[in-house]
């Protein structure tokens, strides 16, 4: 994968953001390694491009903060996503 680029940490808000819309694919590449129980240091590895051996502490941070971000994309952003999408 092409790493993208990428913020320590994704937006904590309540509503869908151009951020989420750019990191779609990450949040669903993201939530199938935890589905599939892939360890998280693979993970961040593999789609953020960043060593968890070397920077342990900012790679399990963005890591984490992503996948919660990912998570509440799927119990509340698709809902806003749908509605935008209603009103195009």
């Amino acid at each position: 994968m092409t790493h993208v680029d990428f913020l320590d940490e994704p937006p904590d808000c309540a509503t869908f953001t151009d951020y989420d819309r750019a990191h779609m694919k990450l949040y669903l590449r993201l939530l199938d390694a935890a589905t599939d129980g892939a360890d998280w240091r693979e993970a961040v590895s593999i789609l953020f491009g960043l060593d968890p051996e070397g920077e342990p502490e900012r790679a399990r941070k963005v890591h984490d903060r992503h996948l919660a971000r990912a998570r509440w994309m799927t119990t509340h952003g698709y809902r806003l996503l749908v509605r935008e999408g209603q009103h195009h």
